[in-house]
């Protein structure tokens, strides 16, 4: 007997929307474009319950002929291409005619629509997948107005696996902000449970977009744009300066041919050019628009066409760095000669060494000896003469004497450590010896190295502290002077009006300065940066299920940090504070924090063993 079955057209349907559909942000996506490819000048989407009840969008695009209002919801039926040949040279957004096909076999959509030739508009209405029915409607303007209700009513499974309203609202705010910046010409309004989320006004002023959308200054933005004929390339990029420094990739955009996509290497040369002027657990602000060849993109690869590929890639993120460094180290700034008495306007880059915040691969203090200080960690390198050669001949300002309760050159282990097997017992005996780039703390013991990663460690003992605090209901908390204010993104802002009160827990009281920003009045005293540890909180779409570990193990990030100058008295307390922790060899985010190198190891590095 057969086992092979031909699935009814009912289940490929299905199948078919499991693909495209996943939930109400996919959904979204596809209006979006479809409105976006329509001409639209202004985009209005309203949601109930993040999309699970309604999502209704209206444009005042081209509109839909009442010849096509059946059509458009068959499989595969679009006006974007007609031949096999058409895939290689794509100019719109959507192209598959999956969209609607998709959307109406796991929903109820009513459609009404009027093309400027007509003189009355036409209404449909679809329910899983079948017509209900088709008539005309009052329609004043031209365009199209789409409401989806009852999202995934016939599919139980997907249905079950959709999160919460939070979650899934905080979704659409990933689809629906990067098209904001894609097209500053179009005004976009985006509408929750009755209330405006994001509503701005048609402009040509892109990085003015940028900021109102963003909540961001747009004096802190570069802008240039770039022309390459020869390799049929045109660049375009707003930068942001030091001053806009994320804990997180959460504001790095790239669009390639007017499509918003994610491209692994694109953004990692991006992120290396940046590391220039941000410190090293600081991350930039970018919106990078790519204009090639439509025949050099190949978008389809993916059911979203959120991953493109790019036939010369290597060659454009080879310029890509080129303009975007050339861009950071010559912004405007003015230049002013020696004998004036007015101050120089420093660029980005050269404002980032005098930033005390950003310390950078290129420390200009030289790199820090192992043994400055008699091996504090926090002594001058004694380097002298120019250049930043070294020196043998310390000058009398900055040599370190040795002081009379400093630990003797010569260091003598207990005799107990060379028969101890255990990491902790090693790290118990040891003695700090020096610091390397600041951020791994060396010491001694006995024939033994340990290095700590100074960041992790502080993390542990931070997370620990933390969640011990939390549990009691006795964080100890420091008033500010003055309330620090910190300016949120619409999806930080969504998650603050979720998880409020979890931030009073931490330490943080709080209230609202304006709708955009956040007025901070109190901090842990454990935590040392308010406003990267609040946005390290608000960090991320799981809103609704922050309890004390997840809400400590963010908060703890704003420990000591990779690039923070150590003392030897500092390094010999977050030695004895991370001994006193309950798991002290592994930070909060699962990496070591302590690592040990044997003389037995570096006898073989040096080939000293026979």
């Amino acid at each position: 007997m057969s086992k092979v079955r031909v699935l009814s057209e009912d289940i490929v349907a299905k199948i078919a929307a499991g693909e495209v559909i996943d939930r109400p942000a996919s959904v979204v996506k596809e209006l979006m474009e479809n409105s976006i490819d329509a001409g639209a000048t202004h985009i209005h989407l309203e949601l109930k319950e993040a999309g699970k009840s309604l999502i209704s969008i209206r444009d005042n695009g081209s509109g839909i002929d009442h010849d096509d209002l059946e059509t458009i919801f068959e499989r595969h039926a679009t006006s974007k291409i007609t031949t096999l040949d058409d895939l290689f040279d794509i100019h719109s957004l959507g192209f598959r005619g999956e969209a609607l096909y998709s959307v109406a076999a796991i929903a109820d959509i009513t459609l009404r629509s009027r093309t400027a030739d007509s003189a009355e508009g036409w209404e449909i209405h679809m329910r899983g997948g079948a017509k209900q029915d088709i008539k005309p409607c009052p329609f004043n303007d031209t365009g199209t107005h789409i409401e989806i209700r009852e999202l995934f009513f016939n599919t139980p499974a997907r249905k079950k696996f959709l999160k919460t309203t939070a979650s899934e609202f905080y979704q659409v705010m990933q689809i629906f902000t990067p098209y904001t910046l894609l097209h500053p010409r179009v005004g976009f309004k985006l509408t929750h449970q009755g209330r405006d989320i994001i509503d701005v006004a048609a402009t040509d002023d892109l990085p003015a977009r940028i900021a109102e959308v963003l909540n961001l200054k747009a004096d802190h933005m570069l802008s240039v744009t770039r022309a390459f004929p020869d390799e049929h390339l045109v660049l375009k990029m707003v930068l942001g300066d030091i001053n806009i420094q994320r804990t997180r990739r959460d504001l790095q955009f790239v669009f390639v041919n007017n499509r918003p996509v994610f491209n692994k290497n694109i953004n990692y040369h991006l992120n290396q050019v940046f590391r220039l002027i941000m410190p090293p657990e600081a991350f930039p602000f970018f919106v990078l628009y790519i204009e090639v060849p439509a025949t050099d993109v190949d978008v389809n690869i993916h059911p979203t066409k959120r991953e493109v590929k790019l036939r010369h890639e290597r060659e454009i993120c080879s310029l890509l760095r080129r303009v975007t460094e050339e861009t950071l180290m010559n912004s405007p700034g003015r230049e002013v000669s020696a004998d004036s008495d007015e101050p120089k306007a420093f660029s980005p880059v050269e404002r980032s060494f005098r930033y005390e915040g950003a310390a950078s691969h290129f420390d200009q203090s030289g790199p820090q000896s192992l043994f400055d200080g008699g091996g504090s960690g926090g002594g001058s390198t004694g380097s002298g003469g120019s250049g930043g050669g070294l020196s043998y001949a310390p000058s009398n300002k900055d040599y370190a004497y040795p002081r009379a309760e400093q630990t003797p050159s010569f260091y003598l282990p207990k005799n107990e450590l060379a028969a101890a097997d255990d990491i902790q017992t090693k790290l118990e005996n040891a003695r700090y010896i020096g610091a390397f780039i600041r951020k791994f703390l060396i010491y001694e013991a006995g024939r033994t190295m340990l290095l700590m990663d100074q960041h992790a460690a502080a993390e542990r003992i931070t997370y620990e502290k933390l969640i011990r605090h939390m549990e009691k209901g006795d964080v100890e908390i420091q008033p500010l002077l003055a309330p620090v204010l910190v300016s949120v993104t619409p999806q930080e802002k969504l998650v603050y009006d979720e998880i409020g009160d979890e931030l009073l827990k931490v330490g943080f009281e709080h209230s609202l300065f304006d709708d955009q920003t956040i007025a901070v009045h109190s901090q842990p005293l454990l935590l040392k940066d308010v406003e990267a540890t609040v946005r390290y909180i608000l960090a991320g779409d799981q809103v609704t299920n922050r309890d004390h570990d997840q809400i400590a193990r963010r908060a703890c990030r704003s420990s000591i940090m990779t690039g923070d100058k150590l003392g030897t008295e500092e390094a010999e307390y977050l030695r004895e504070q991370l001994l006193q922790c309950l798991d002290p060899f592994t930070c909060p985010h699962g990496r070591p924090t302590v690592i040990e190198l044997s003389e037995n190891f570096l006898d073989q590095q040096f080939m000293r063993i026979k």
